[in-house]
């Protein structure tokens, strides 16, 4: 038998095997899902009752995912906003499809609601996010169709592509209108604008060469401890300033005492 014949023959017998694998195979409910222990470190993501293992992000995936959170939760601090930022949190997308963004925003009350549920950290369809952000990696068609499309129909607020081959971050929103969303592209010499957050400044270069977080914190440590710092000498000029005050009372008081004493009252001096 040729080789040919052999290759055709191997091919034939496999065929159906693979068919037979397929028709058997289990897709698992969202239900099941939540309930799923898989490989010890591994991410799955649900699309459909098909489990997708996530593979592990770069270091320089995993810097700008940690700089983005960091940048959300001190914006939500300083305009006082009860919402949080968070990674590694599931969204479901369709009946049998669960998503794991590379961020979140979700409000504070949802998130406390939440934080105890047992299973598999995944907001349902009436938990939804305000914000989901996806930082694209090898697959690029997930992100851009797949992913928008299934966020856009759970009708997500809004979603943010961080494209780093394209140096730019793509702002889809309106999820709700009838045409769906709506996207902005911003490049590396401009700032991400977000209706939601219109306070916040935030450059598309900075996101894409972003600091490290640890010495952000550093930085930001040493600025309250020199306030803090100002503050005390603030307070121990104003001391100062109170005591010499006092002990310019002390001796006008006792002048005035002495005068009294020689029989002179202090009103009428000039």
């Amino acid at each position: 038998m040729t080789q040919a014949v052999e290759r055709a023959t191997e091919v034939a017998i496999q065929q159906p095997q693979e068919q037979a694998q397929s028709e058997t195979e289990h897709l698992l409910t969202f239900q099941e899902y939540l309930a799923y222990e898989g490989e010890p470190d591994v991410l799955y993501e649900l699309f459909r009752g098909k489990l997708i293992p996530m593979p592990a992000p770069t270091l320089y995936h995993a810097k700008i995912c940690e700089f983005l959170v960091y940048k959300l939760q001190r914006y939500f601090a300083d305009q006082n906003l009860a919402l949080v930022a968070k990674t590694t949190v599931g969204v479901r997308t369709e009946e049998n499809s669960s998503r794991i963004p590379d961020a979140i925003v979700c409000q504070q009350s949802l998130w406390e609601q939440i934080s105890d549920r047992p299973g598999a950290g995944v907001l349902d369809f009436a938990e939804k996010p305000i914000l989901v952000v996806e930082i694209v990696s090898s697959n690029r068609r997930d992100d851009y169709i797949i992913k928008r499309n299934e966020y856009e129909a759970a009708e997500i607020p809004e979603y943010w592509i961080v494209d780093p081959q394209k140096k730019r971050v793509r702002v889809l929103a309106n999820a709700t209108n009838e045409e769906g969303y709506s996207g902005v592209d911003f490049s590396e010499d401009s700032s991400i604008v977000s209706e939601q957050f219109d306070q916040l400044v935030l450059s598309v270069q900075e996101l894409l060469n972003p600091p490290v977080v640890e010495q952000l914190i550093k930085e930001e440590q040493a600025k309250i401890k020199t306030l803090e710092q100002e503050a005390q000498t603030e307070r121990q000029r104003a001391e100062t300033e109170r005591q010499r005050a006092e002990t310019e009372r002390q001796r006008a008081e006792k002048l005035a005492q002495r005068l009294r004493e020689m029989g002179i009252n202090p009103e009428d001096i000039d």
